[in-house]
């Protein structure tokens, strides 16, 4: 940054909030992260836990920076993996200013439900309400789950929207920025997330992964960027391994012939350009380590908590 730049120094009528997204899995907390930064920061599939680690989306409004914490569901851990990402999904809410509580208005009340909103009693951010795929759901039957809800909970601000729909979203953001409290800028103006660019490409592997994949095996899987190399004309060469568990789930994931992980490349691929608005060439190869989920190692990437109880 430039000495004389005072873009992100405090006094200058900047305002800044810290915004976390929490609720339980597949409450649509990526799909509406996406929609308010109106890129892709977060990976987004049908099947639950889909997020691995807190993931940071700026939005500017006016001169407010909203800075949205996408966080894993929160769900009762049992693995060590599980018990990091719901670590990870408190973590984010506590050092917000303001908690928004995603939830499935198209469901039933998701399980440890009753051990979630305990614990945001004890919140000391605000609280928001935000009654997401409404387009699912009777009319009647919201006015019902917003009494509900807000009996249980001081919310502050009920929304109802649909993120996949981006129905909704834009008066969630303005509300958010006219709360804001003041201060500087805690991102440049132009960045959207904090995300570092080869955790990004790994992660879009991944959510190929869990869309083409069974039910099981994403949840054994880890994709690490070994190699990012840039060439003169702008084009990039990206390297990653699928790290599996066991030698039986090599031949599930290659598929036959290598249909299988050639059908995961090349739609990572297309949405790694697309994102980095630049050509990708993307190499996948498939290695067995044992255990993955218990080494320390692939832990830090993810910025996660091997020790979370």
């Amino acid at each position: 940054m430039n000495g004389n730049d005072t873009s992100m120094q405090p006094g200058n009528g900047q305002r800044c909030s810290v915004i976390a997204l929490v609720g339980a899995p597949n409450a649509g907390k990526s799909t509406l992260a996406n929609a308010l930064v109106g890129a892709k920061i977060a990976i987004v599939s049908p099947k639950a836990q889909t997020t691995r680690t807190r993931i940071m989306g700026i939005r500017m409004e006016d001169d407010a920076q909203l800075i949205f914490v996408d966080t894993p569901g929160i769900f009762r851990p049992s693995r060590r993996l599980d018990r990091a990402m719901v670590s990870a999904a408190w973590s984010g809410a506590e050092d917000s200013d303001v908690t928004c509580l995603i939830y499935d208005a198209s469901k039933k009340q998701p399980k440890n439900f009753d051990q979630l909103v305990d614990r945001l009693k004890s919140s000391k951010s605000k609280l928001m309400l935000v009654l997401n795929k409404i387009d699912l759901v009777k009319r009647s039957n919201l006015l019902d789950l917003t009494a509900s809800l807000n009996a249980r909970l001081p919310f502050t601000e009920t929304f109802m929207i649909s993120a996949l729909k981006d129905n909704g979203v834009t008066d969630l953001a303005a509300t958010l920025a006219k709360d804001a409290p003041e201060g500087p800028w805690l991102f440049p103006e132009d960045q959207m997330s904090d995300m570092a660019e080869r955790l990004f490409a790994a992660e879009i592997t991944r959510e190929q992964a869990f869309i083409q994949l069974g039910d099981e095996l994403p949840y054994a899987l880890t994709i690490e960027t070994d190699q990012w190399q840039e060439f003169e004309n702008g084009d990039i060469r990206i390297e990653q391994t699928v790290y599996i568990e066991r030698q039986s789930q090599r031949a599930i994931i290659i598929g036959k012939g290598g249909a299988r992980i050639r059908s995961i490349r090349e739609a990572a691929q297309v949405e790694l350009q697309a994102a980095l608005e630049r050509k990708a060439h993307l190499f996948i190869f498939v290695k067995v380590r044992e255990n993955w989920a218990n080494d320390p190692d692939r832990y830090a990437p993810w910025a996660l908590d091997y020790n979370a109880e």
